[in-house]
């Protein structure tokens, strides 16, 4: 896709960075990269291991491995597969920008086609840049979040010291986006000082803000950079509740683009 077609502004945040896995740069054109194949090292490094990330999830996350991330098409392609990788069943990979580029507040746009099957796990997240990050105290933004036992169903949440999944605390909401395998959306959250706001296609359907949830760090640790996530997990706590389809393997979360404006 041309630059010329992505939109410089919304609302009153301009455009700071973006991928439209297509080459394409701030203020250049779209190119073929020699290494299309491959995301973008300037913009992407990889989250490696199959230690079960906190949530018993079944795959190991791959570093640049074309099987499991890879440019098709003007797509970012994120796959996991059926196959022994060291000492898990399963192999997938987890982008991220962490050590490249984070940001304190701003809007985050990603249009993104989800893959289906019970067992799958795709996520489009945020964690604190902070060293050492302490979770859930230093916060966590889920943009997205699908689990394939409950097709069409995403959901956005927070979680911070006083708001997360371990004490049953944390906030978000959900939506029915019943053709979210099928169709690209565009997964949003728009993050200020005093609110972030959860969309998808523009449409607002949860709002975390200061002065209903507190105004502590403990309750509002988001006035400190994070860095972006993209990743497909297999079973684990939430998305292999129950259990794991292996048969539909591999199963695939695609992403037409990601833009940030500040």
């Amino acid at each position: 896709m041309s630059t010329d077609s992505i939109p410089a502004k919304v609302g009153s945040r301009k455009l700071v960075w973006f991928d439209e896995f297509d080459g394409s740069t701030l203020g250049k054109p779209s190119l073929t990269r020699p290494d299309a194949a491959r995301p973008d090292t300037a913009r992407w490094s990889y989250d490696v291991g199959g230690s079960g990330f906190g949530n018993n999830e079944l795959q190991f996350y791959t570093d640049n491995r074309p099987e499991n991330a890879r440019v098709e098409n003007g797509l970012l392609v994120i796959e996991a597969r059926k196959e022994t990788k060291e000492n898990r069943g399963y192999t997938s990979a987890k982008l991220r920008t962490k050590g490249i580029v984070e940001w304190k507040h701003g809007r985050f746009e990603i249009r993104a086609k989800l893959p289906t099957g019970r067992g799958t796990w795709p996520a489009i997240w945020m964690l604190s840049g902070s060293e050492p990050m302490v979770w859930p105290n230093d916060g966590e933004i889920d943009i997205m979040e699908h689990v394939g036992f409950d097709p069409g169903v995403v959901h956005g949440t927070v979680h911070t010291q006083t708001y997360n999944h371990v004490k049953k605390t944390q906030q978000g909401g959900q939506i029915t986006v019943s053709d979210a395998s099928t169709v690209f959306h565009t997964y949003a959250v728009d993050w200020s000082i005093k609110q972030i706001d959860f969309m998808v296609d523009g449409k607002v359907y949860f709002t975390f803000d200061k002065e209903s949830y507190g105004k502590r760090y403990e309750q509002w640790p988001f006035d400190q950079s994070f860095y972006l996530i993209l990743n497909l997990a297999v079973g684990g706590n939430w998305g292999g509740q129950k259990g794991v389809d292996e048969a539909i393997f591999p199963q695939r979360m695609e992403v037409d683009w990601v833009r940030v404006y500040q």
